[in-house]
């Protein structure tokens, strides 16, 4: 569905991607996976348009994101949702609020049939007669649960997550991983996530791509990136402080 080719992007002088490549499946789960300040963040707003690269193309089903004015971005990116990394909840609204924040923004919908679809969706990542609580009445998961509801409201076909388990403890973890898994199968949408949690990664990544020095260094399934014989990619997934990686 997404195909990046030759991306390459610096910043003051610093290469931070030079020259990724990486095709995301339709339907699928992908997952990048790299150390903090790899530039997994930078890749996924190349994908979503809020970063222009220095060169290089990310195609969606053939069209190149990188060649659209903002105009053409506008209509673009209701294709897409995003689970920020903290939720990244308005404190000022409630739940409700929040979750139908963009069908307000984006369709002519009344209060009752956005309200409808704001339950729906909610009842979807587990969450039942919470629409008039707070942001600062939730636990961490259920932020991350009103934050995946308001990611999916508009029926995107890709999803984009970063960093989803970030701050949560093991068992919440596995809950946020489970929720993934359940509504793509329910929505049969394309999910992109990033993330260093390699748990979440093997429990529900149909493909794992690592980013390391700016490339794609290693892709393939769970089973592949076990058994890899790559120093580096061994080095990450074991959590090994000696190897090729340099830890500072």
């Amino acid at each position: 569905m997404i195909k990046i080719k030759d991306l390459k992007k610096s910043f003051n002088g610093k290469r931070v991607l030079d020259g990724v490549n990486l095709e995301i499946d339709k339907g699928k789960i992908t997952v990048i996976i790299g150390r903090s300040g790899e530039g997994k963040s930078v890749l996924i707003k190349h994908i979503i348009g809020l970063l222009k690269p220095d060169s290089g193309q990310v195609l969606l089903e053939g069209e190149d994101l990188t060649k659209l004015d903002e105009s053409e971005w506008n209509k673009t990116r209701r294709r897409f949702g995003m689970l920020f990394q903290g939720a990244a909840l308005f404190d000022s609204m409630t739940v409700a609020g929040n979750v139908g924040f963009p069908l307000r923004e984006h369709t002519n919908l009344d209060y009752k049939d956005i309200l409808e679809t704001v339950k729906d969706k909610l009842k979807r990542v587990g969450l039942v007669g919470v629409e008039n609580m707070m942001p600062a009445d939730l636990s961490g998961g259920m932020k991350k649960r009103v934050g995946l509801a308001r990611a999916i409201i508009m029926d995107p076909e890709i999803v984009l997550f970063d960093e989803p388990t970030t701050g949560l403890d093991p068992i919440m973890s596995d809950s946020i991983a489970d929720l993934m898994l359940d509504t793509q199968e329910q929505l049969k949408t394309t999910y992109i996530a990033i993330t260093h949690d390699i748990l979440l990664t093997y429990k529900i990544a149909d493909k794992i791509a690592m980013l390391h020095n700016g490339k794609i260094i290693e892709e393939g399934g769970s089973k592949d990136i076990k058994e890899t014989k790559n120093p580096v990619v061994r080095q990450f997934i074991e959590g090994n402080a000696e190897g090729p990686i340099r830890v500072y």
